[in-house]
């Protein structure tokens, strides 16, 4: 793989090609998709390393007086070749990403392969194609954040760690003074938490773009405007708090710091700046001169960051990791905007031009980004689209499943009985013909006697292991939480059960292979998940009266899905993954079956600052399907609204109360408006028990539920990558 490497003593830079890190224990294997350069922290080490020895020396005296320790306890020569050696040596960059698990070590269960996190740390979060990651320095990135955002996690930390120092309160008045990256960030979110906020800064563009996202007033330090602006947001008091975010050797922030900041103000110290305290100005004041380290408590203990021992939130509210996982919060929900930082987006192949463009002063940027060779250039639409693989359905002689006799009845044991098992899907089983509720099976006693007593259940138990080992159970249903879907569908399928399991069939790659792989070992492909939509009357009505298609066709489906209650199960993306990927194989199998083909890529864009999705699936004739899902619509509109249209022809369904086609003059109006919607679970559940019962082809061939389940999970490795997703048959 290759990294950014620096050799200290020459100043050199390079893109070095290293071995891969290997997995170890409490850690993660992390590919990068966006690594950020800091241009502060990163650009000091860089101009540093081109220093003369003198230079060196100069700007590191604490390295300095080490050595002359070590000349006192050694001596001359034996310290020269430790120096020497050290010096001459390649030192990594980079310490703030996003990438895409590509391994978990033992002891990790908080994220799986192919999760979306974020890094910190400048040993672990580097510029690298690779990176090993502890537990405690890296967060999961949330759905509706973009990966080009997320990897400003660490410097919106260390900016966050700094706000959280300054103990800043509503309705207060800051000073920040230095708006490069670190200070923007800190401006932006002293705005959020109602500070009112004035920056310095000797850069033009740097104030008019702090101005522009929010700060009240900025200029440069050295006119009277920031003094002004700090009389009249006062009334000529000071400001309550002054953040230190410049560098350099000047002594002028401190300075200013003093002068403006009001009496028993505080001031924080965020940045590597001069910090020549004028001992009457900070006295008489009664100044408090407070150090904000780095991204949080935990940083610089090998302890938390290596060994992955937490601190209690009841004693350190705010660690590392928490600040991290709340800036990506922040940043997800539109509190913090850090698209306008990016000043540059720059292939990793280009990193030894960038940083020396960086350093010459011909780039001047706030923010720059790697993009690593997996993503697309130019963060859109690409014709070297990364490919997932689609699981290989088992093929060959099938054994037949049992038919049976027209009296007998299909038993049906459930696994989990919630309040979707207990609304849309048992209240028809339990009053249809020939269908017997032979078990429920929970994990606790009580839903399972209440399944019992309200349907009619011949038993109630806890114990799954019994139920599929009785011969007796001709189908499984399982309607459990997501996390479980594909291992209860296993298990089912080597018992020798029809399954019927509730969407989604799996959460990862992994585990659709795995339940794949119990079709195979078992010989058993009698399986069906809970697509339910391609039943509904009036869709199957509008997709007859539409007819055969001869040209490409464009789908568009809206889905209003609204906000979730507090507290619900569906925000656990750790162990239940995604809205989408728990809820999207609705809508791609909708418009899968309306098109009648498997999409053969995936492309999806995020907004930023909320949950919305635009997912758009390719087909092999060229149709195209646009799945609009999105949480910020208003509550009253209808959830599901689709569009067709081909051939000079128009389907138009309207959330399954009304549907119609357009041909020419011509147009069909559906003439039955059900007093409920009939999104069809009633007829999916008449074709599953009738596939049990007469041994024939289950409702949905198995070819198109792997397909749709690997687009569903297509949609994130889009989403990290910013470029359409092939869909490719696994060889």
């Amino acid at each position: 793989m290759k990294q950014v490497v620096q050799n200290y003593k020459s100043g050199e830079l390079a893109l070095l090609d290293v071995p891969v890190p290997g997995c170890k224990p409490g850690g993660v294997l992390v590919r990068t998709a966006y690594s950020l350069i800091s241009t502060g922290t990163e650009l000091m080490k860089v101009s540093e390393a081109g220093m003369s020895m003198l230079g060196k020396a100069r700007s590191r005296p604490d390295q300095v007086a080490k050595v002359v320790q070590s000349v006192a306890t050694n001596g001359v020569p034996a310290t020269y070749r430790k120096v020497m050696g050290k010096l001459d040596s390649y030192t990594p960059l980079g310490y703030s990403l996003c990438g895409v698990v590509e391994q978990v070590g033992d002891g990790i269960d908080d994220v799986k392969a192919g999760d979306l996190v974020a890094c910190a740390g400048n040993e672990h979060a580097l510029h690298a194609e690779l990176n090993w990651v502890p537990k405690n320095l890296y967060t999961p990135v949330p759905d509706s954040l973009a990966p080009r955002h997320a990897a400003f996690g660490t410097v919106g930390s260390i900016a966050l760690q700094g706000v959280r120092q300054g103990e800043s309160r509503l309705g207060e008045v800051a000073l920040v003074v230095g708006l490069g990256l670190i200070g923007q960030l800190v401006a932006q979110l002293l705005t959020a938490s109602g500070v009112r906020v004035v920056g310095a800064d000797p850069d033009p563009a740097r104030c008019e773009l702090a101005e522009r996202l929010g700060a009240a007033a900025c200029g440069d330090p050295a006119s009277p405007a920031v003094e002004s602006a700090v009389a009249e947001l006062t009334d000529g008091h000071g400001v309550d708090q002054v953040y230190l975010a410049a560098g350099g050797g000047s002594n002028q922030p401190v300075e200013l710091a003093a002068r403006l900041c009001r009496d028993r103000g505080r001031v924080v110290d965020i940045g590597k700046c001069r910090l020549d305290l004028p001992w009457n100005a900070y006295y008489e004041k009664e100044l408090d001169v407070r150090f904000s380290r780095s991204y949080g408590p935990g940083r610089y203990d090998p302890e938390y960051e290596i060994e992955g021992r937490d601190y209690p939130i009841g004693y350190v509210r705010w660690t590392e990791r928490r600040n991290l996982a709340c800036f990506l919060d922040l940043a997800a929900r539109g509190r913090v905007d850090v698209e306008p930082l990016i000043t540059r987006t720059a292939d990793f192949d280009d990193a030894v031009e960038t940083y020396q463009r960086l350093k010459d002063g011909e780039l001047k940027a706030v923010a720059v980004l790697f993009r690593y060779p997996e993503q697309a250039a130019g963060d859109g639409p690409s014709t070297d689209a990364p490919v997932v693989s689609v699981p290989v359905v088992p093929g060959g002689a099938r054994p037949s499943a049992p038919v049976r006799a027209a009296k007998t009845p299909v038993r049906l044991a459930f696994v989990g009985a919630g309040n979707y098992a207990t609304s849309m899907l048992l209240p028809h089983l339990a009053r249809r013909d020939g269908v017997e509720l032979s078990t429920v099976v929970t994990t606790t006693a009580l839903s399972a006697a209440n399944a019992q007593r309200k349907f009619g259940f011949r038993e109630a138990t806890t114990d799954l292991d019994a139920v599929l080992g009785d011969a007796s159970v001709d189908a499984v249903f399982v309607v459990t939480r997501h996390s479980s879907h594909a291992e209860l569908t296993r298990k089912a399928l080597l018992a020798g059960k029809a399954v019927f399991v509730e969407k989604p069939l799996a959460l990862t790659g992994e585990e659709l292979t795995g339940v794949l792989e119990a079709v195979e070992e078992s010989g058993n492909d009698r399986l069906q998940v809970g697509f339910n939509r391609r039943f509904a009357p009036l869709l199957q009505e509008a997709r007859k009266r539409f007819g055969a298609r001869t040209g490409p066709a464009s789908l568009r489906y809206l889905v209003n899905a609204g906000r979730l209650d507090h507290g619900s199960w569906y925000l656990q993306q750790g162990t239940e993954g995604s809205r989408f990927a728990g809820e999207g194989g609705h809508f791609v199998d909708t418009a899968s079956w309306l098109l009648g083909a498997d999409p053969v890529s995936v492309y999806a864009l995020a907004p930023s600052g909320n949950e919305d999705l635009q997912v758009v699936l390719g087909y092999p004739d060229g149709s195209t399907a646009t799945i609009s899902y999105v949480t910020t619509g208003a509550a009253g509109f209808p959830k599901e609204t689709l569009d067709l249209v081909a051939d000079g022809k128009v389907l138009q369904l309207d959330d399954f109360v009304r549907s119609s086609v357009y041909d020419g003059r011509k147009r069909w109006v559906s003439s039955r408006l059900p007093k409920a919607r009939d999104k069809g679970q009633s007829a999916e559940l008449a074709a599953f028990v009738r596939a049990v019962r007469t041994g024939g082809p289950m409702p949905v061939p198995l070819g198109s539920l792997v397909a749709t389940t690997a687009a569903t999970l297509a949609v994130r490795a889009a989403l990290a990558g910013g470029a359409p997703v092939t869909l490719a048959e696994a060889r």
